[in-house]
């Protein structure tokens, strides 16, 4: 199993951009597909996009597909999650998850599917 430790949240201005990191540690990291979820207060946790182990593989939320780009180096073990044109409505803790190997695209959405998870990072968004 990877242990997984995410940074870079903050505070933001509607309309900014911010780069979150999700550094891995443990088993080889190119195993692992990788995905990005967030959480608000009083809400489900919300699938964002997941990649696949080598980088080849994307699938991403209709939500966000024109305003964030996940990569991966996994060379450095991390993969990014940058986000661009930020809403308020954005704002929530946004956790990275590793999953080993690959299920469905579909499996890759649902949290549950997931074997490894970060802390968060909280991302706020002003108006």
């Amino acid at each position: 199993q990877v242990q997984l430790v995410e940074s870079g949240g903050g505070l933001v201005q509607a309309g900014g951009s911010l780069r979150l990191s999700c550094a891995a540690s443990g088993r080889t990291f190119s195993n692992y597909a990788m995905g990005w979820f967030r959480q608000a207060p009083g809400k489900e946790r919300e699938f964002l996009v997941v990649i696949s182990g080598g980088g080849g593989s994307t699938n991403y939320a209709d939500s966000v597909k024109d305003r964030f780009t996940i990569s991966r180096d996994n060379a450095k073990n991390t993969v990014y999650l940058q986000m661009n044109s930020l809403k308020p409505e954005d704002t929530a803790v946004y956790y990275c998850a590793a999953r080993f190997g690959w299920q469905t695209r579909q499996a890759m959405g649902v949290p549950r599917w997931y074997d490894v998870w970060g802390q968060g990072t909280q991302v706020t968004v002003s108006s």
